[in-house]
């Protein structure tokens, strides 16, 4: 009989990459976790890894292991979520990866009702941008992580993960100083320094195809995944930006915005979980908490 605690240790060793990456998440030493891999090569009878380099990459039948074991687990996530409805109130953890604009607009507020309804759950919420926050679900480091997908950019779905919407998020052109804002704007802001998220992210290449549409290509001089960094330049007059709708959460725009071309204004807002956990009444009641604001939000027309 396969034992499932070396079958886990094996699937971390799949989404992690490394030895010591799986002993610094599970805490223990990497020769132990070599150990009890070793153990289960015997136990299964083949080889499970071999060496490249100097690290170790899994055999074509580790792989037929980790997808059974992927398996095994999804339906261990199905009996916690039952198990957690059959009692009368939510306690345990709860492990929420957001990215910024979400954890500055939404968690707070979440938090605050969640807390109110279910006082013996406890929320932990760690800021992560959905590049990282994915593969970290996967590899158990989270429960829940809110995922954002751009117009014309679908975002990765990796298997094993399940998406559930929360909501939608206009985005806006930010324009520094006196900059008109009339029709046309996006074009006419070609001549403009630019702030953008890095490249490679899908904001970027989101915000290059929507200039590069206009006709431009956009000068960017400034790059953080920071957004009220962004907001901050705009406001002093030094860069151009494109901002969502949730960074004014708590006030109005206090620079020039305008409307992007219908179609490409509207980023989607997700909850991601792994297979099976969606159901879990924890989660459940957080993404209820996390989505109320999104679906209560009137529709705000800032267009100049």
């Amino acid at each position: 009989m396969l034992d499932l605690h070396r079958l886990r240790l094996l699937r971390e060793l799949k989404h992690r990459g490394t030895l010591a990456a799986v002993a610094a998440a599970l805490s223990y030493s990497p020769s132990s976790i070599s150990q009890q891999l070793s153990v289960l090569e015997r136990e299964a009878g083949v080889p499970l890894l071999e060496p490249v380099g100097r690290r170790v990459r899994l055999t074509p039948q580790a792989e037929i292991l980790v997808a059974h074991t992927e398996a095994v687990l999804e339906r261990l996530e199905r009996a916690e979520a039952d198990l957690a409805a059959s009692l009368a109130g939510l306690t345990g953890t709860l492990r929420v990866a957001a990215f910024q604009t979400a954890a500055l607009a939404l968690v707070p507020d979440a938090l605050s009702r969640l807390g109110a309804a279910h006082p013996g759950l406890r929320v932990e919420v760690t800021q992560c941008e959905p590049e990282s926050a994915l593969p970290a679900l996967l590899a158990r480091d989270f429960d829940v992580a809110v995922t954002e997908e751009y117009p014309d950019e679908p975002m990765p779905r990796p298997d094993g993960i399940e998406y559930a919407e929360l909501g939608r998020d206009e985005m806006r052109l930010a324009l520094p100083g006196e900059t008109a804002a009339g029709e046309g704007a996006l074009a006419a802001a070609a001549g403009l320094p630019w702030v953008m998220e890095p490249a490679g992210t899908a904001s970027r290449r989101w915000a290059t195809r929507l200039c590069r549409d206009a006709g431009f290509e956009p000068d960017v001089r400034y790059e953080s995944t920071d957004l009220l960094l962004h907001l901050r330049l705009v406001e002093r007059g030094h860069a151009a930006a494109l901002l969502p709708d949730l960074v004014w959460t708590g006030g109005g725009a206090a620079v020039p915005v305008v409307r992007l071309p219908r179609g490409r204004r509207v980023r989607r807002l997700f909850a991601a979980t792994r297979r099976g956990s969606g159901g879990h009444p924890a989660v459940r009641a957080w993404c209820e908490a996390l989505a109320l604001p999104l679906r209560e939000r009137p529709s705000r027309e800032r267009a100049q």
